[in-house]
């Protein structure tokens, strides 16, 4: 028998594994993602766990033992991690500064999901030290950026494409959020609803996997429970679905407050010029100052949300907690701190449902429930009215109850908070973020890219200036000798001071004996727009588009002429990015 080629047989398995999914590696991927972020959101867990032990030594549930510290301690402690935190954040990451979301969507929208690998490791360190010295902030933004680093890590070491590269930051974002609440489904949504924007089933489907891998490996170390304790929901009356509407549309108006006051409260400690370590160890101070009075917002606040629900908490105090956490929330975000705002949104919702709930208990005792079924519709309504994403809202609560009845009041609830803050507010929790930057994640790849461009990168430093003093005669030799267009006017210092056009000439050329009496500062354009270098290409062919020209001198910051950008420049070379994104991409 003639013997086997052996040639022949690698050949003919090279070809039947060519004919495997092309999607094959990138789910094998996405499982790889869902397990690191699966165990790096229980090691995050551990990891807070034993900060919180170090700082109080105890690491239960602060309620449990807020009474045993002592009040200096309880000042102290908040400071001194706030002054670590400060530190880390930056020396270490800046990106890792707030609650990490923003971030994220972010590196999806502008850098094709490239995160610095070290971003992670500080996020967990930073977050944890927040959370466990006694910050109001939660766990589930920090994990979420940990996840989608360790996404985008992955992804950069085996060189994926961009489209992949994005997704599978998305596969780490799902993981974090479903190892955390236990929660699959709602890791899912949210991967797909804020961050990625795209559910389709190239996305989906790596997606899915990775949040059932992380599910699966949180449920071996914590068990099968939800993250709450959960009353059974129940509707007393058909009558109660008309109460919910107006629970919507007070979270929506509560979800807009927090956000209000949390960016103004970063506005405010901006203000403060001091170093960002001390600057956190204020905030982490002043944190420490309201427990106080108020342990319930030490950390992520899961007890107090618990009692809320389980109807053991007082209408005065759930009113307080409203406007404390708030309070709490933004001093540690706006002062340098380290984590989510996930975690107090459900608290806000939770406290705010309850005072609710007890009120419409108060007033119609016999066709509403009680206030711990309106504290629990409530944190999704809160949620969604912050983050403008209500599909997560009602998915997370619903796995959280396992209880069909909520489902109707929750979908109600969610949408109403949903469409009163996005109509009062354009942006969400995440998005206003980067909107104070300049980045608008809705309007698509092409204004991104724009964004990204900078003016410096195609402008001409080739201009033909002449002296502000200079005689007509000097000016129209200056025109003739260079063939140019433009004149840029300049003063003894370089600094601009006008432009002369063709145009500007015709009214002096008919008049007879002036070319020894005007000189250039005389005829220049003197009301100028210009750009600086660092700004963005899209704000530069927006003023061009207003003023109705063809091209923008460029100065520095004490006026000096650099140089000039042409409307057709830019228009090249933004073709030219567009192309090459697409070709990267296949």
């Amino acid at each position: 028998m003639p013997e086997t080629c052996p040639s022949s047989s690698f050949g003919w398995l090279r070809q039947r594994l060519s004919h495997l999914d092309k999607h094959l590696p990138l789910l094998l991927l996405a499982i790889a993602v869902g397990v690191l972020a699966g165990y790096g959101a229980v090691l995050f867990r551990f990891v807070i766990k034993g900060v919180q032990y170090a700082f109080y030594q105890n690491s239960e549930d602060f309620l449990l033992f807020a009474h045993a510290v002592p009040w200096y301690l309880k000042l102290a402690l908040p400071a001194a991690g706030g002054l670590v935190v400060g530190f880390l954040v930056s020396r270490g990451a800046p990106e890792a500064k707030g609650h990490g979301v923003p971030e994220v969507m972010e590196a999806v929208a502008l850098h094709d999901g490239r995160i610095r690998k070290r971003v992670a490791l500080v996020k967990i360190l930073a977050s944890a030290i927040s959370i466990g010295s006694g910050g109001s902030v939660g766990r589930e933004g920090p994990i979420v950026q940990i996840g989608s680093g360790i996404g985008s890590t992955l992804g950069q070491l085996m060189k994926v494409s961009r489209p992949n590269q994005r997704t599978l930051v998305g596969c780490g974002a799902a993981a974090g959020i479903a190892a955390t609440f236990n929660a699959p489904i709602a890791g899912v949504l949210f991967a797909l609803e804020i961050l990625l924007g795209d559910f389709g089933i190239s996305a989906f489907s790596p997606v899915v996997i990775s949040s059932v891998t992380a599910t699966t490996i949180a449920r071996y170390y914590f068990g099968d429970f939800p993250a709450f304790e959960v009353p059974s929901f129940e509707v007393i009356s058909l009558w109660e679905f008309g109460i919910y509407p107006f629970l919507g549309i007070l979270c929506g108006l509560v979800a807009l407050t927090f956000v209000f006051v949390l960016y103004k409260g970063e506005d405010l400690f901006d203000v403060l010029h001091i170093p960002a370590p001390l600057k956190a160890g204020l905030g982490g101070l002043l944190v420490g100052c309201i427990l106080l009075w108020f342990p319930q917002v030490f950390g992520v606040g899961y007890g107090a949300i618990n009692l809320s629900l389980m109807n053991s908490m007082g209408w005065q105090l759930m009113l307080a907690l409203v406007g404390v956490k708030i309070l709490a929330t933004t001093i540690t975000i706006g002062s340098g701190g380290s984590g989510g705002v996930f975690a107090p949104s459900l608290f806000i919702g939770a406290m705010t449902g309850g005072v609710f709930g007890w009120a419409m208990h108060f007033m119609l005792p016999g066709i509403t429930a009680s206030p711990g079924a309106y504290a629990l519709v409530a944190m999704g309504g809160l949620v969604a009215g912050t983050t403008h994403a209500p599909i997560t809202a009602i998915l997370i609560i619903f796995e959280l109850t396992s209880d069909y009845q909520c489902i109707l009041p929750l979908m109600t609830t969610c949408i109403i908070s949903t469409l009163v803050a996005s109509g009062l507010n354009s942006g969400s929790i995440y998005t206003l973020k980067l909107l104070r930057r300049g980045v608008d994640i809705r309007s698509g790849m092409e204004q991104n890219i724009l964004r990204n461009l900078k003016v410096r990168e195609f402008m001409h430093s080739d201009d033909i200036t002449i002296y502000e003093g200079a005689p007509l005669m000097d000016v129209l030799g200056a025109f003739h000798r260079n063939n140019a267009s433009y004149l840029h006017v300049v003063d003894a210092k370089g600094v601009l001071t006008g432009i002369i056009s063709f145009r500007d000439l015709r009214n002096v050329l008919a008049e007879e004996y002036l070319e020894h009496l005007i000189i250039a500062r005389d005829i220049a354009t003197t009301c100028l727009q210009t750009v600086q270098a660092n700004d963005s290409i899209q704000h530069a062919l927006h003023t061009m588009a207003v003023r109705g020209i063809s091209q923008l001198p460029v100065i520095d910051e004490s006026g000096r002429l650099q140089g000039t950008i042409r409307e057709r420049d830019v228009v090249t070379a933004y073709d030219k990015a567009v192309v090459q994104r697409q070709l990267t991409q296949r």
